[in-house]
């Protein structure tokens, strides 16, 4: 904000560099050629030293280096119990993973619960806030998420009590932990997740990092369990193929269930983890940031809302929605003929490679559009420091990372293999798409989330109305327009009405005797349709990106993965190193594309 201070002779408010906040009226002997109104750009005033980050001082940067080794050394004690009772190693039991998850997961209940307690005590005082942390639209989405993870864990427990007599405890107290984690955690996560917190900084340091690996070892829990469940029906399709010599790692219960429902939750619950995955990245991403914000100072800049808007958008929502019944159509069609024979299994390889071909073609062309637009406007970058931006740029590269590695794979395979089928050269074409695809989109996004929004509106605005006359310019702000103070034409001359005294007299002045023999405006009508046009489509390709990105988000998660399926890769590599490549780059694969549909949501609300 400008500051303003007043005029002791005169009364009047004048801003920082002594300029009047209402312009001096000019001698009505002049006859002005040109009238302008102009509202100069208004930025917060110079903080020296910048924006400071947490830590400044050595005992607060030592807390961030214990509080993140705490936090690794405790997702990796974690990670280690989950691979052991994958290979089943010996004296490690379900239960004792479970009992470890149930008991970070209460720990961050009661530091939750004493944030919000302390927090409600001290909500007369003002805290900053991070404005772009923790947006609307994430939390619903976030919510969403939580919705069906506690249907997930409803699933569980009634799973649970069909297999009771064969079960440990933990298996049943552990969704009735998980649920009550979710519901405090997404009401936390409502109410905080924009907080900068500058009290207790060293505790809520360790509470916040516990937080977000607490989540992360939930997400590796599900991505686990998902994975067994997705090699299991790969093996079962290699043997009803007729390929010998595999054994299905099977944890089933050891007892008979005893009601009716026991099939219908554990078909379910495998339908459902996929939201479940989600929801906890989501909360990792959302806690990291208030992690990062602890201590921090703000520049206080002003904020614009970003609101979606349907309007303008039609073409690309309908295209995306095409893509999206499109891709419904051909999952279901792909998990019904996988796997019944050799023939039927490389018609829906080819299927689907060569409509991922199509897709992604599309999406490469839209994101190649856009990045020439955004050569053709100048438009400078915001290179503030923003913890959320950040965050979103380097999870898009690294989570990228995931599906290059599948891609570079099959093209190495595709190389060295002896044996060609005839979907081999789609599958060729479909990994070198998915690589550039990447490269594309995440430069659209992340020159977008860091292209500062236009301020025409705000900060400044520039009419001049020309006429014929050797007169003087006569200069306007917008405070002047808030007044009330605007021009109008009276008998060919141009007339401001001021308002003058208290008692609410209004004077009319003349500022011209001449006619006016033309009027133009800067923000000329071609220039402006022009720049709402590139913005229109601009606001097409980002929703038409989303929805295809959600699109592409389906297949993997819900079954169909050709990685498994096409055979060539298990061939070249080896059935067991593939499958775990396999294994570890599809959950960054998957949750790559739900990230890019979050960002391009908010491209779409920005531009």
């Amino acid at each position: 904000m400008v500051e303003e201070k007043t005029d002791p002779s005169s009364g009047e408010k004048t801003s920082r560099g002594g300029c009047p906040d209402q312009p001096l009226p000019y001698p009505s002997s002049r006859q002005p050629e040109e009238w302008e109104m102009e509202k100069p750009a208004q930025g917060p005033p110079a903080q020296p030293g910048g924006s400071g980050s947490a830590g400044g001082s050595y005992p607060q940067k030592n807390a961030e280096i214990l509080s993140s080794q705490y936090g690794i050394n405790l997702f990796l004690a974690g990670l280690l119990l989950m691979f052991a009772w994958a290979v089943h190693a010996v004296g490690i039991r379900k239960q004792d993973l479970l009992s470890y998850l149930i008991t970070i997961m209460l720990i961050q209940l009661l530091w939750m619960l004493w944030y919000i307690c302390r927090s409600y005590s001290q909500r007369r005082l003002i805290q900053e806030k991070d404005t772009h942390a923790g947006a609307r639209w994430l939390k619903c989405g976030i919510t969403l998420f939580a919705v069906i993870t506690l249907i997930l864990d409803s699933f569980k427990i009634g799973f649970f009590i069909g297999f009771s007599n064969c079960l440990s405890a933990t298996e049943g107290i552990f969704p009735v932990t998980h649920a009550m984690h979710t519901l405090f955690q997404v009401y936390f996560l409502w109410c905080h997740a924009k907080d900068i917190i500058q009290s207790f900084k060293t505790l809520e340091r360790f509470g916040v990092i516990h937080s977000v690996f607490t989540n992360l070892l939930l997400w590796t829990n599900g991505v686990l369990t998902e994975s067994k469940h997705q090699l299991n029906e790969h093996k079962e399709r290699l043997i009803t193929l007729g390929f010998g010599n595999i054994t299905i790692d099977d944890h089933a219960p050891e007892c008979n269930c005893t009601t009716t429902l026991c099939s219908i939750f554990s078909q379910g619950i495998y339908y459902l983890y996929p939201f479940n995955i989600e929801y906890h990245i989501l909360a990792s991403t959302m806690l990291y940031v208030l992690w990062k914000n602890i201590g921090r100072k703000v520049e206080h800049h002003h904020q614009h809302k970003t609101l979606f808007k349907f309007h303008g958008i039609t073409v690309g929502t309908i295209f995306g929605l095409i893509v999206l019944i499109s891709t419904i159509g051909i999952v279901v069609v792909y998990l019904i003929q996988i796997g019944g024979s050799k023939i039927q299994s490389e018609l829906a390889l080819t299927m689907f490679y060569v409509y991922a071909i199509s897709v992604l073609t599309l999406m490469c062309a839209a994101g190649i559009v856009a990045l020439f637009i955004y050569r053709l406007e100048e438009r400078s970058m915001d290179n503030s420091k923003n913890p959320a931006r950040k965050l979103d740029a380097d999870l898009l590269v690294g989570t990228a990372s995931g599906s290059w590695l599948l891609s570079w794979g099959s093209i190495l395979a595709i190389i060295c293999a002896q044996d060609h089928p005839k979907y081999t050269w789609y599958n060729l074409a479909y990994s070198i798409l998915v690589i550039i695809e990447k490269y594309i989109q995440n430069l659209f996004i992340i020159e977008s989330i860091h292209r500062e929004q236009e301020k025409v509106n705000d900060d400044i605005k520039t009419l001049r109305i020309l006429t014929v006359s050797n007169g003087s310019t006569l200069s306007l702000t917008a405070a002047d327009l808030d007044n009330g103070k605007l021009p109008y034409m009276f008998n060919g001359d141009i007339c401001v009405r001021d308002r003058i005294g208290d008692d609410g007299v209004d004077e009319v002045r003349s500022q011209a005797s001449s006619p006016v023999a033309h009027s133009t405006s800067d923000f000329s009508l071609y220039s402006q349709n022009t720049v709402n046009n590139k913005r229109r489509l601009l606001k097409n390709i980002a929703a038409f990106l989303f929805l295809c990105n959600l699109s592409l988000w389906i297949p993997p998660a819900f079954g169909c993965r050709p990685e498994y399926d096409n055979g060539l890769e298990e061939i070249v590599f080896g059935f067991e190193p593939w499958i775990i490549v396999v294994n570890l780059a599809m959950p960054f694969s998957i949750f790559y594309r739900m990230h890019s549909a979050s960002s391009l949501f908010e491209v779409n609300c920005k531009t």
